[in-house]
């Protein structure tokens, strides 16, 4: 199965003045910067552009020069936050690792950047964007792959490499990862209730290992590093 390419860009719409100089460089960064904390705070079917452009002291139309809208505007506030979260993911990840503990720093990293914005974001991203009936529902499609596409790297890489179960499809195993991580953001979402992170992490990866590791994976690498200190020995 291929793997998915990570920052395909998105198509951006037609239309709206590109950001040429520095000041409306900065504009843009400052309607993104208000943008996430409106819909943080609102929801998506509570914020609005005049707010966001009362809060930056500017007229609700200086934003529409930039986008289309509150539907573009909110889409552009979760790609960069996902491409934020994507970009600690790659810089961080410990590829000397062991493949398990490649997979608790995704989870964990995932766990802890979901919800260090507060629950705002998260909550935006869950409600909205897992639908095609919601208003974010189909333009999340290709968002999404691309915010899978480092757990999907890893699976990959652990089925080329025998660690990993090769009778299940990477989309299957991709949904057992991120199915439980969802239900424990939902739960920290509705009932305001913290998680201790790094011990959630360490608890989902010890469930989730077994289901995902190749068959008797243990016992063959102790019978290869059997086999490799008979060779030694026997070279001594």
């Amino acid at each position: 199965m291929t793997t998915p390419t990570l920052h395909n860009p998105i198509p951006q719409p037609t239309g709206r003045r590109t950001p040429a100089s520095a000041k409306a460089e900065q504009r843009v960064r400052d309607i993104l910067r208000v943008g996430r904390q409106v819909f943080a705070e609102r929801g998506y079917e509570h914020a609005t552009t005049i707010e966001i452009a009362q809060r930056l002291g500017i007229s609700e139309a200086t934003v529409f020069t930039y986008f289309h809208g509150k539907r573009e505007l909110c889409m552009r506030v979760i790609k960069d936050w996902y491409e934020e979260i994507i970009a600690t993911i790659e810089a961080g990840l410990p590829r000397e690792a062991s493949l398990r503990e490649q997979l608790e720093f995704i989870v964990r990293t995932h766990l802890r950047l979901f919800l260090i914005q507060g629950t705002g974001l998260c909550a935006l991203v869950l409600s909205e964007g897992r639908s095609p009936g919601q208003a974010l529902g189909e333009s999340f499609v290709e968002l999404q792959r691309q915010y899978t596409a480092p757990l999907m790297d890893l699976l990959a890489r652990g089925q080329s490499s025998g660690e990993l179960r090769q009778d299940i499809p990477l989309r299957l195993m991709r949904s057992l990862v991120f199915g439980p991580m969802e239900h424990m953001l939902w739960e920290v979402v509705l009932t305001n209730r913290q998680i201790d992170n790094e011990r959630s992490a360490k608890d989902l990866v010890a469930l989730l290992w077994p289901a995902l590791q190749a068959p008797n994976h243990e016992l063959l690498t102790l019978r290869r590093l059997r086999s490799d200190l008979e060779m030694s020995l026997g070279r001594a």
